[in-house]
Parts: structure tokens; C-alpha cells; sequence
């Protein structure tokens, strides 16, 4: 069992709603997951990972081949349900999260064993505004992601979970929203590619649409 220090938390979750909105489930394929990314197949490091250069703040443009030279950085991502918690670990940036549960928080059990579970209520989503993200199984194990197109309007109803089977890994353009990734057995261990300097825009679904993003985790592959 993986330990884990509530302190070293990047974020505290949000909760304290009892409504969800469920998403649709579908299975992830070339053509599903068309614009908001790529199935990847074969070596996960010869993958081109996309850096976007930092916008301009007014008339005068970013001095080319400038502001996209952080280059891409990687590691294990490793995510876990531990009792009716979701915990998950990158080592590509040292972060460590709390990204939802199997029912309600106030009633989720925080380690322990497993039990069957419908779904991942999940608090957060996020972007990243300044490069692509990669993950790839490394075991081939089975995982699931909530994906929106692009938007600072985002809303629940714009998530669609896709399911990935474990022969192939997931890229996520620049800008697109996605939720955690959630294993469908108790645990995944993926290797995660994405861009070194890492800016990171957020949605707390309790606080803005006081519910939890629900994504079923039902296998449709």
C-alpha cells in the first residue's frame, strides 16, 4: 500500500455539496479523443510533447525562439483509491494530490481496503495553458479521464470520461481540461511527459457549481 502524508497535499480538496453531475463514459480511440488529443502507441518518449510559447501582454510580440524553452520533464505518475479515496502522485513535478472519492467525503474512508465502486466524485479539473501532457501505462493497466475542450467558461456538463485499456497511453493537447487519472482497479502507475515549467488553471466544481464531477467507472473496452 502506498504511504501518504495528508500535510504534503498540493491542494485541499473542496467539499461540503451533495449533488453530482455525471458525465458520459466512452471508450478512448483515435477517434474520440479527436481534438482533444492523441492515443499513443508504441515508445511514449518519441512522442512529440507540445511546448506553447507565453503569450504576449500587448502590442510587442514574445522575441522569437523565446518563451517556450523549458523544454518537457517526466516521471511516474502514480494514482491509487486507498478505502474510498482517490490519491495520486507525480514525480514529474514532485506533486502530490487528493482528487476525490467513491461517495460522499464526509463519509469516505480515508485508507484501508477497497470496495466496488460506481464512480470517482471528483473536485477539481485543470488545464494547462503552456504545454501537452502524455501518460502511458506502464504496466498495462486500465485507467479513466475526464476531458473538455478548451474555455474558461467551462461547465460539469462539458466533461466526457473516456476510458483507456491499457495497451496504449493518452496525450492532452495544451488547453484542454481534464480531471484526474482514475484507476479502474485500485491502482495505475503510468510514466507522465509534460512541460517542465507547468502552469496549471483550475475549476473547483463544489465552490463554482456546487456538486462533484462524477465519472462513472464501468469498463466500455
Amino acid at each position: 500500500m502506498d504511504s501518504f502524508n495528508p500535510a504534503e497535499l498540493s491542494y485541499v480538496p473542496s467539499t461540503g455539496v451533495r449533488h453530482i453531475h455525471e458525465t458520459p463514459l466512452i471508450a478512448a480511440t483515435d477517434h474520440a479523443v479527436k481534438g482533444y488529443g492523441r492515443i499513443v502507441r508504441g515508445d511514449p518518449r518519441a512522442f512529440p510533447v507540445e511546448i506553447v510559447p507565453w503569450p504576449a501582454l500587448g502590442r510587442r510580440p514574445i522575441d522569437k525562439n523565446t518563451g517556450d524553452q523549458g523544454g518537457v520533464t517526466e516521471g511516474t505518475f502514480t494514482a491509487w483509491w486507498s478505502g474510498d479515496t482517490l490519491y495520486a502522485r507525480n514525480e514529474a513535478v514532485n506533486d502530490r494530490y487528493l482528487f476525490g472519492w467513491s461517495g460522499w467525503p464526509e463519509q469516505a474512508r480515508a485508507d484501508g481496503p477497497t470496495a466496488p465502486r460506481k464512480h470517482a466524485y471528483l473536485w477539481r479539473a485543470n488545464y494547462h495553458p503552456d504545454g501537452g501532457q502524455l501518460f502511458f501505462p506502464a504496466k498495462a493497466q486500465s485507467f479513466a479521464v475526464p476531458l473538455a475542450m478548451p474555455g474558461d467558461d467551462v461547465k460539469p456538463e462539458d466533461f466526457t470520461t473516456f476510458v483507456c485499456d491499457g495497451t496504449c497511453g493518452l496525450y492532452i493537447r495544451p488547453g484542454i481540461w481534464h480531471g484526474p487519472i482514475i484507476p479502474l482497479e485500485d491502482r495505475v502507475e503510468l510514466l507522465d511527459r509534460q512541460g517542465r515549467v507547468h502552469a496549471r488553471v483550475s475549476v473547483d466544481f463544489p465552490k463554482e457549481f456546487g456538486c462533484y464531477l462524477a465519472s462513472p467507472l464501468q469498463r466500455t473496452v
